[in-house]
């Protein structure tokens, strides 16, 4: 995309930030026309549950299979996310409308039977793909009159027969598919803008002996009889007969191919996102007047200093902040796991901003299933040279002279940690005979990105960094260290941290809900527009609660500010998992340790990477602010 002028990039952005949070995008696969009596290739994609988060492939249920079953090729993400796409009997003809068609009968045996009974128990639900659309359930609001769409068809539900308490499972064996398709006038060819299906339990009857020419009793388009409810449902039992049959109709739609993803996107709590957003800014307007304060007092009085116009009342506050000047800069202690951990957070930021801005333009749509995720994990290697400048620049400031040493380790712990814990969750996953596991293939290719992009891009970025000139302190550090005097109950490092993490937490949490729900209730999140706001309001409390409480720590002559910092902000990562253990015993329903295990290790990962993130944000405020005022200051 070529951006020609600055003006009018700025106002496409805005433009895209402020609309473009609702349906704006720029769809990531060419649209696809079809002339009436075209075939269309219905595929299948993974079984998901909200219960279990592990997903399967379609055919590891005991399903009809076609002769030769074809797996489409999947990208990084689709990889990672558990996307398995493949072929099916589930064949149309375009604005041909088909009444019981018949897939295939099948005998349940023992084994069958059991699989199917702990999908329809765990409540898996089926998901299909027709040029490019996810296939959904329309379930109109009895509320309001609108239409909700959920993904997929549950694999079958569990019920009891009247008058008898014996509780029964019974599977889905009848699809009634609607394709809504847009007409070009002009030229009579189709573009497919809907997938729907209502999916029914009908046990289905036949004369005499099954032949592939047999006709139902219980589905006859000749008879004009077809699948309305599911009152004679298909029981799930060993020995029983199941008859897989399906419709589909064609519906003509007004909906342009362009804003065919504008239903699964429909976003009806939009309120509640102007609500965060503007419960941010308050804390954000409030943190912003204190910092105002901060600053304009501290000037002011060295201003008033060097007039010598200062009062005996204001000299007396004044005895805090400038006694340390000696050593404010004095290099912390594991100053080069500091450095490392400033770099890695560099990285990170990095790529969050370039991931935010590709998203609010639209390039990570939806219809590229998988895309979000690749970009995540390209962009991650590729900031890899930022990593490696930042903390080596940190390192010489910090006298340091081994800058390959600390390059790699900017390359290696952060992504080892997270290695480590995935291992174990992939090792987990694997267990279950789940999709979800990461097969040997893609797991070389991430060691690949790693250790083949990332970690020789953060020893250039290292080597750039070191060979530039040391970052000058604005005063001279003493050999002697000073002695702290004893700190106030409300200045306890570990209380101050703690404090410092509310704020940043209180001003994510809103959005925090909604990124939960769309990663483990199975939903589409795309208002990147309100989460690039969220992003930007984050940075600045981030910035602004370190300040002050980095001022307050200063002014009761504390000069060890170097990781209370970095921690200050990065402690927020802490109310984040905490929030994330309440989100799982309040809004989901996992019971199996595993899933358990997989969403605690996950979110262990997401909140390790947020407190890296606030983290090195909260430092480098504290780092600008100190250099700041020290610099203001003329010593003797």
């Amino acid at each position: 995309m070529s951006f020609r002028r600055s003006l009018v990039f700025s106002a496409s952005f805005f433009f895209l930030l402020f609309h473009g949070a609702f349906s704006f995008y720029l769809p990531g696969v060419a649209p696809q026309d079809f002339q009436k009596g075209d075939q269309l290739q219905v595929k299948v994609n993974k079984l998901t549950s909200t219960k279990t988060q592990l997903p399967y492939t379609y055919y590891s249920l005991p399903y009809c299979k076609p002769g030769k079953i074809l797996d489409s090729a999947e990208n990084l993400g689709e990889v990672l996310r558990g996307d398995r796409i493949e072929n099916s009997q589930y064949v149309f003809k375009m604005r041909e409308p088909q009444m019981c068609n018949i897939v295939c009968k099948l005998k349940l045996d023992a084994q069958s039977a059991k699989e199917f009974k702990e999908k329809i128990d765990d409540e898996y639900r089926v998901n299909m793909i027709l040029d490019n659309l996810p296939l959904v359930v329309p379930i109109k609001r009895p509320d309001q009159d609108s239409t909700v769409y959920q993904l997929g068809f549950h694999v079958g539900l569990k019920g009891q027969y009247s008058g008898s308490k014996e509780e029964k499972y019974f599977i889905h064996n009848h699809l009634a598919f609607t394709v809504k398709y847009h007409r070009d006038l002009l030229t009579e060819s189709a573009r497919i803008v809907g997938f729907e299906v209502k999916p029914f339990s009908v046990k289905h009857e036949y004369d005499g002996n099954w032949s592939e020419n047999t006709r139902l009793t219980t589905c006859d388009p000749h008879a004009k009889h077809t699948v309305v409810n599911s009152n004679t449902p298909q029981e799930v039992e060993e020995n029983k007969e199941i008859i897989f049959t399906y419709d589909v109709e064609f519906e003509e739609s007004d909906v342009k191919w362009a804003s065919r993803w504008d239903a699964y996107l429909l976003m009806n709590d939009d309120q509640i996102h102007w609500f965060s957003i503007v419960n941010s800014l308050m804390i954000v307007l409030f943190l912003s007047g204190m910092v105002a304060m901060i600053m304009l007092r501290t000037l002011y009085r060295d201003i008033s200093k060097y007039n010598e116009l200062e009062t005996q009342e204001e000299a007396q506050e004044e005895t805090g902040w400038k006694l340390v000047h000696g050593d404010v800069f004095r290099p912390p202690n594991n100053s080069d796991l500091l450095c490392v951990y400033v770099g890695t957070g560099v990285q990170f930021f990095f790529m969050i901003l370039v991931t935010m801005i590709f998203a609010v333009l639209g390039f990570l749509s939806p219809s590229n299933r998988g895309g979000l995720m690749t970009a995540m994990l390209l962009l991650w290697v590729f900031m890899g040279i930022f990593a490696g400048y930042a903390s080596s620049r940190l390192y010489k400031m910090f006298k340091g002279s081994e800058w390959k040493s600390i390059a790699l380790r900017t390359a290696t712990l952060f992504p080892a940690t997270v290695c480590a814990v995935f291992f174990v969750l992939n090792a987990l996953i694997w267990g279950e005979k789940s999709s979800g596991a990461v097969p040997f293939g893609t797991m070389f290719a991430l060691i690949f990105l790693w250790f083949g992009i990332s970690v020789p891009l953060v020893f250039v970025g290292g080597y750039v960094g070191f060979k530039k000139p040391a970052i000058e302190n604005p005063v001279k550090t003493n050999k002697i260290p000073r002695q702290i005097p004893e700190q106030a109950w409300y200045m306890n490092p570990v209380f101050s941290v703690l404090i410092g993490g509310i704020l940043p937490f209180g001003a994510v949490f809103i959005e925090l809900f909604f990124i939960l729900t769309s990663i483990w209730l199975n939903q589409f999140y795309y208002i990147f527009g309100f989460l690039f706001l969220v992003f930007a309001i984050l940075i600045v409390t981030c910035a602004e609660i370190t300040i002050v409480l980095c001022y307050f720590q200063l002014c009761s002559e504390d000069y060890l500010w170097w990781w209370r910092s970095y921690l200050t902000s990065g402690s927020s990562a802490l109310y984040l998992f905490l929030y994330a253990t309440f989100y799982f015993f309040t809004k989901l329903e996992i019971t199996k340790f595993v899933s358990a295990v997989l969403y605690f290790g996950y979110m262990l990962i997401v909140s390790y990477a947020f407190f890296v993130v606030t983290g090195t944000i909260g430092f480098y405020a504290c780092f600008w602010f100190t250099r700041l005022i020290y610099s203001s200051v003329k010593i003797d």
